[in-house]
C-alpha cells in the first residue's frame, strides 16, 4: 500500500521542518543570527492514466489524466537575510550593519568568512577581533593608550589618544556583499563562507550605493520572532500528526484486506 510509503515522506519531512524551527528558536537571543525556513517539494507521480491519450475505440481525447503523487522530500534549508533589529548597547567596539552587507573575517584556516554579528573586541596587541579571536579584514589595529575610538557611517576608524586633541585615522572597514545571499554555507560561530551558489563578492565602502553603513554602539539582533516560531512549530506538529494518522488508517485497511483473505 503506498499510502504508508507516502506518509512515511511526510513524517521525514516535518521532521526536518521541527529541527529547523527548534534551531531558530534555541538562537533567538544569537547576534545577527538568520532564521531558516525547510522548503519542501512533492516528488514523482505515478500515472495510472494519461492525459490526452484516445480513449477507446479513438472516439476522444482524455481531457484528465490519473497521476499518483509518492511523497514529499526536502528541497532547501533557506536562510533569511532580513535585518535584524538594532540594540544599543554602549561598547565602542560593538558595530551593526544597517542595509545589506557582510564584515569580513580571517577564518580559522585564514580564508575569509562572512559575519553579520560585530561584536568586537581587541586582541593583546590591539587588533580588532570577534569574540572567537578572529582578525577583521582588512586588518585594523587600535594604537595602546588610545582612550576613545570612533567609528562613523562609512567605516572609517579614529583613536584618540592621552593628552591628544586631534583624531588619529587608524583604518578603514570594508564590506561584502553577494548576489544571492542565500546561497551563503554557514560555518557556525556566526560565520558564512563563499559558495558558487552565492557568487564572488562585491567588495565597497559603507554607505556607498548598496552597502550597508555601520551604526557604532549597536548590535544585530537575531531576526528570528518567537511568536512566528511557535505557530510554525504547532502546524508541524499538526502535519505530523496527520501523517501518523494516515500511517494508522492504512494499516488498518490492510489488516482488513488481509483478514477477508484467509
Amino acid at each position: 500500500m503506498k499510502a504508508l510509503s507516502i506518509a512515511a515522506t511526510g513524517m521525514n519531512a516535518q521532521q526536518t521542518n521541527l529541527e529547523v524551527i527548534a534551531n531558530n528558536i534555541a538562537n533567538v537571543n544569537t547576534t545577527g543570527f538568520k532564521r531558516a525556513r525547510a522548503e519542501f517539494s512533492d516528488l514523482l507521480y505515478q500515472t495510472e492514466r494519461l492525459a490526452g491519450a484516445p480513449s477507446s475505440g479513438n472516439q476522444a481525447v482524455i481531457p484528465e489524466g490519473a497521476n499518483i503523487g509518492l511523497g514529499v522530500r526536502t528541497a532547501a534549508v533557506r536562510n533569511l537575510h532580513v535585518q535584524g533589529a538594532l540594540t544599543s548597547t554602549g561598547n565602542s567596539f560593538d558595530m551593526a550593519l544597517s542595509g545589506r552587507g557582510w564584515f569580513q573575517i580571517e577564518g580559522p584556516g585564514g580564508e575569509i568568512a562572512y559575519t553579520r554579528a560585530g561584536a568586537f573586541n581587541t586582541n593583546a596587541v590591539g587588533e580588532l577581533v570577534t569574540v572567537d579571536g578572529y582578525s577583521v579584514q582588512p586588518g585594523i589595529t587600535i594604537p595602546q593608550g588610545a582612550v576613545e575610538v570612533i567609528v562613523n557611517e562609512s567605516g572609517q576608524v579614529f583613536a584618540r589618544l592621552e593628552d591628544q586633541i586631534a583624531l588619529q585615522e587608524v583604518g578603514q572597514l570594508t564590506l561584502a556583499t553577494f548576489a544571492n545571499d542565500a546561497g551563503l554555507k554557514p560555518m557556525g560561530s556566526n560565520l558564512f563562507s563563499e559558495t558558487e551558489a552565492s557568487g564572488a563578492p562585491v567588495v565597497g565602502v559603507p554607505g556607498d550605493p548598496g552597502f550597508a553603513t555601520i551604526e557604532q554602539g549597536y548590535l544585530e539582533n537575531s531576526n528570528v520572532d518567537p511568536v512566528k516560531e511557535i505557530t510554525e512549530l504547532i502546524a508541524a506538529q499538526r502535519g505530523y500528526e496527520m501523517n501518523s494518522k494516515v500511517i494508522q488508517a492504512a494499516d488498518q485497511m490492510a489488516s482488513v484486506v488481509s483478514t477477508g483473505l484467509r
